[in-house]
């Protein structure tokens, strides 16, 4: 593997893994996402997001899809709490194109006023949608039960903010933070770092950056109960306030969620469904960012069995203190196992490596294999000594 990392004179951050295999990801991220944002512009980053898929100045909507994909080629974005990424996935002897594209539809949206009106309704359908699930609902309410507002709320806002937002707003935020110096690019695939650099210095523009002003991240513990009519069973999410990304403690975190709660073999799975039969779903996994960390457990049974479920929950949790030296060992092995799997997937690394560049440097991807190996059982020990916990039910 052959890894490169170049800032260019523009402050444009490049990121670079080759491969032996034809296929390229083209990942352009802005260090902007939903943390940034106060209560009432909630779901701005979002927002723009999907609107920079609806015309550039030199092409409308449907000439950036089929431009990549009479190609082979497949075009999408995210948001999250800090950032926002657009990518391609497409045969490596066409990365001038993908470059073309993203960098346009990243730099030089025209947010047409007719798509702006209509894209609030289909982001607000999204927001319904949502909602509309239970595990997703009580998966996205745990972070404001962990969290207070503007940072517990939805990553796509409310829908009175939503519909709530101008083109001109929009515009003069994107224009703010969408800049080189606020973004980073990862191609991973069999394509020449310095091609790639020639054409990330064609492509950029030239603008200045404004500095993003970050919002104070409040923790919290509630416990809140929301009732449902027309479901059976009781989606529960329970949150722990967990390692930030940034800190050291993260590799031991995701040890310690891996036993806990990840797969057939973990203690919750064994614990909950297998020798009590109280639930058919349950897991447990972690977010985190820069300046954030949580682990939730999600589990779905009867009504009957709510209080049960969340008491065996918070043992299996304070159980881990006793987790023994061959646990750990098998434990990082399945970790060590994922992330050579998610390798695998170009859009996965791509992923990877610029949450790494946004926490602190993407090089510290490549060294992720020793520092799990170096998380001991006195790691695990002090996660599992938590001193409060939140929690959030939807009930029947």
């Amino acid at each position: 593997m052959e890894f490169n990392k170049k800032m260019l004179d523009n402050g444009l951050t490049v990121i670079h893994e080759k491969r032996d295999v034809p296929v390229t990801t083209v990942m352009l991220a802005v260090k902007y996402g939903s943390a940034y944002e106060d209560a009432k512009e909630k779901g701005i980053a979002h927002f723009i997001e999907h609107l920079c898929f609806k015309g550039t100045e030199k092409r409308n909507t449907k000439e950036i899809a089929e431009s990549l994909e009479k190609v082979g080629g497949t075009l999408n974005a995210f948001t999250s709490e800090e950032m926002t990424a657009y990518h391609v996935k497409l045969p490596s002897k066409h990365l001038g194109l993908a470059m073309d594209v993203i960098f346009d539809i990243f730099f030089n949206p025209v947010f047409p006023e007719e798509e702006v009106k209509k894209e609030a309704n289909v982001i607000c359908e999204e927001i319904r949608m949502y909602n509309d699930n239970p595990r997703a609902h009580v998966m996205e309410r745990i972070k404001s039960c962990l969290y207070e507002s503007p940072f517990g709320m939805f990553i796509a806002g409310t829908e009175e903010n939503v519909g709530g937002m101008t083109r001109e707003k929009l515009i003069e935020k994107h224009r703010r933070v969408y800049s080189p110096e606020n973004a980073i690019l990862c191609v991973v695939g069999n394509n020449n770092f310095e091609e790639i650099l020639k054409l990330a210095e064609d492509f950029s523009v030239s603008r200045g950056m404004n500095r993003v002003n970050e919002q104070v991240i409040k923790k919290i513990n509630l416990k809140l109960k929301e009732k449902r009519e027309g479901i059976q069973q009781v989606n529960i999410a329970i949150g722990f306030h967990f390692p930030k990304f940034s800190d050291k403690d993260r590799y031991a975190a995701e040890v310690f969620t891996t036993i806990l709660g990840d797969g057939m073999s973990s203690k919750l799975f064994t614990e909950v469904r297998e020798k009590r039969g109280l639930a058919y779903a349950v897991k447990a996994d972690i977010g985190s960012g820069k300046n954030y960390g949580y682990m939730i457990i999600f589990i779905g049974t009867d009504k009957k069995n709510e209080e049960e479920a969340i008491r065996i929950c918070l043992e299996e949790m304070k159980k881990m203190e006793n987790t023994s030296l061959k646990e750990l060992e098998e434990a990082k092995q399945q970790v060590l196992g994922s992330y050579d799997v998610d390798a695998e997937s170009s859009n996965d690394r791509a992923v990877n490596l610029i949450l790494e560049e946004v926490s602190g440097k993407a090089e510290d991807y490549l060294d992720y294999a020793n520092n799990i190996n170096k998380v001991d059982l006195e790691d695990l020990k002090k996660l599992a000594r938590f001193e409060d916990y939140s929690c959030f039910s939807l009930v029947p």
